[in-house]
């Protein structure tokens, strides 16, 4: 006997706090087994009311968020941006030139993921039966590609400079510049950090992170006015170099964390917490496997376990109901699981499945 079993829920209600449901915990030691099971099978009836509607609002005001604070970094990084790119003008400053055209950078992509945002909004439909979600996945390449062509073109001014030294001038206007852009940076990394952790947007965690080590890049210039100031002329253009380093290490990490999202990687902790959730529930005899993937800002989960042969099917689907209420409990941004109920004496009732591939 076979049974599967999946339902929907509102990522806003939070895992390890109260649903807006009510559920009764409050079982005694007499109650039997298949006590519990008519509990949970009684909300088949009655079901985790999570309204589409409230998913959809949910989802929204999560996207909201994230656009407010995709509008606020690019406001701060093309004011930077603009104050940065006036000195490069006045000074001839090579390494601030190169921190400019990375915070260009770095403020365009508020743009793919705002379109990622706003594809998230949009409801399944028979064509793309999961959603929207992953068009951040895609904003995520989009991101990689800018930071690439960034870095590409501070290592060419930067050679450059190498090989046809120029006179800096205005080295107090290329400080000040400098500092500005760790201030902006450092503002818009805590900013997006805070936020993308909040609404679990792996992209904008990573676009703040990003910000961060422009942010540090910044201070590089410092550095390097602080040597043509001594009579260093060559050091301007190595600090550009430097930095161009510094862009490679972001796009090593960038394009790690969007390789892992587009193959469906996971934290395996996050696994471990979904076995250990499934083996403490009343009834679950063993488990097969637990698979999730990202889906945008939320997870979801298919999962296996086995249960006893003599169960009927509305006592297996009830098990499957508590199974997937301790993943969503258990498991942060976990909104929706497909459990697989097995029986004990199974046997090879797959069989029928190997040659594709399944069972």
């Amino acid at each position: 006997m076979s049974t599967h079993h999946e339902h929907d829920h509102d990522p806003s209600a939070g895992h390890g706090e109260s649903h807006p449901h009510d559920h009764d915990h409050g079982h005694s030691r007499a109650d039997s087994r298949w006590s519990r099971l008519r509990h949970q099978a009684a909300h088949l009836v009655t079901p985790h009311s999570h309204e589409a509607r409230d998913k959809v609002d949910s989802a929204m005001e999560t996207s909201r968020e994230g656009m407010r604070t995709l509008w606020l970094s690019l406001g701060i990084l093309g004011l930077t941006t603009v104050v940065q790119a006036a000195v490069v003008a006045l000074s001839g400053s090579v390494a601030l030139l190169g921190d400019t055209i990375h915070n260009a950078a770095d403020a365009l992509t508020a743009i793919p993921l705002g379109i990622a945002f706003v594809l998230g909004r949009r409801a399944a439909n028979r064509r793309y039966t999961y959603g929207y979600g992953r068009a951040e996945d895609l904003a995520g390449i989009a991101i990689v590609l800018t930071i690439a062509a960034s870095s590409a073109l501070a290592a060419y001014t930067a050679v450059d400079r190498l090989l046809n030294p120029r006179e800096i001038t205005h080295l107090w206007a290329v400080a000040v510049a400098a500092v500005a852009g760790f201030i902006g940076n450092e503002w818009v990394a805590r900013y997006r950090i805070r936020t993308g952790r909040r609404i679990g947007s792996a992209a904008l965690v990573t676009d703040g992170l990003h910000a961060r080590t422009d942010g540090f890049t910044s201070l590089a210039v410092l550095i390097g006015a602080g040597g043509v100031a001594i009579g260093w002329r060559y050091a301007d253009p190595i600090v550009g170099l430097l930095i161009t380093l510094a862009i490679l290490m972001v796009l090593r990490d960038a394009a790690r964390e969007v390789y892992r999202r587009l193959m469906d990687s996971v934290d395996p902790a996050l696994v471990d917490s979904a076995e250990d959730a499934l083996r403490g529930v009343e009834g679950v005899r063993g488990l097969g496997q637990v698979r999730m993937r990202w889906i945008g800002h939320t997870l979801r989960a298919e999962t296996d376990i086995v249960v006893d042969p003599d169960l009927t099917v509305v006592q297996a689907h009830a098990l499957a109901v508590a199974a997937e209420h301790a993943l969503i409990h258990a498991v942060p941004r976990l909104t929706a699981a497909t459990v697989h109920t097995d029986h004990t004496h199974s046997g090879n009732q797959h069989a029928v499945l190997a040659h594709h591939g399944t069972g």
